[in-house]
């Protein structure tokens, strides 16, 4: 019987250690993100505010008292059949009656007090709504809807936009979030840390448009891509033979 009671629980104990080794330990701060001296977290000194670029598409609209004299700003694009403007490759959009207007490298704030100063020769205290219509980000990686996503609002931050693709997966590299952002002529790689409190002060903490957002896979996931089924079937294979052969020592 003790025989018997001595092999039983070396077979409990070879199949707890068996599943310990199949399952890995992640430490906490490569999970808990935000960490460190909350005081150390510099306010941002100005507002966020979209800059308009080429290819973006305005949707703007003019307002005043005198609605008549908005009609001839507000009518619909044959092409498009609404009110948007494509900014062509050098910054410009094609508008009526005021013709070729540059936009591009404004926020969205300057190009309305902008397009007001020219509207105000042709319509008294005119009002200007502009919106980017085609925001857009990326999404790539270990994240749990990845995915390109149309954005309404202009204000958006890598946090918002990791949240809406689902949060990053327990296999996701948190500290280091690759950005990859267009900048004039230029494509700059950003790295962020998503485990530091320190990502509220990064260039990319808003994101903007075309953004791609890369979250990279952890050694575990990439070494499991590739052996997981094989080590797996193996190791299996192994622990059947063995419990087999403890169950027949022990009857």
């Amino acid at each position: 019987m003790r025989t018997h009671s001595f092999f039983l629980r070396f077979k409990i104990g070879f199949l707890l250690c068996f599943l310990l080794l199949t399952v890995s330990c992640v430490p906490r701060e490569r999970i808990v993100y935000f960490q460190g001296n909350p005081e150390s977290v510099q306010q941002m000194a100005e507002k966020y505010s979209a800059v308009i670029q080429p290819d973006d598409l305005l949707d703007i609209t003019v307002f005043a008292r005198n609605t008549e004299a908005t009609r001839i700003f507000n009518q619909e694009s044959s092409k498009s059949g609404d009110r948007t403007y494509l900014v062509d490759e050098d910054g410009y959009i094609e508008y009526p009656v005021l013709g070729r207007i540059k936009l591009a490298g404004l926020t969205r704030n300057e190009a309305i007090q902008y397009l007001k100063g020219m509207l105000s020769a042709e319509i008294i205290d005119p009002g200007v709504s502009i919106k980017i219509t085609n925001y857009k980000i990326t999404i790539l990686g270990e994240v749990g809807s990845p995915g390109s996503y149309t954005l309404e609002n202009e204000k958006v931050t890598l946090i918002d936009a990791l949240g809406m693709a689902g949060d990053l997966t327990i296999n996701g590299v948190r500290d280091n979030v690759l950005v990859i952002r267009e900048e004039g002529d230029q494509r700059n790689f950003y790295r962020v840390d998503l485990t530091s409190n320190e990502i509220f002060n990064s260039p990319v903490f808003y994101l903007t448009q075309n953004d791609v957002i890369y979250v990279e896979p952890d050694k575990n996931k990439i070494n499991s891509t590739s052996t997981t089924v094989r080590d797996v079937s193996f190791l299996m294979s192994v622990a059947s033979f063995m419990i087999t052969i403890i169950t027949l020592l022990t009857r």
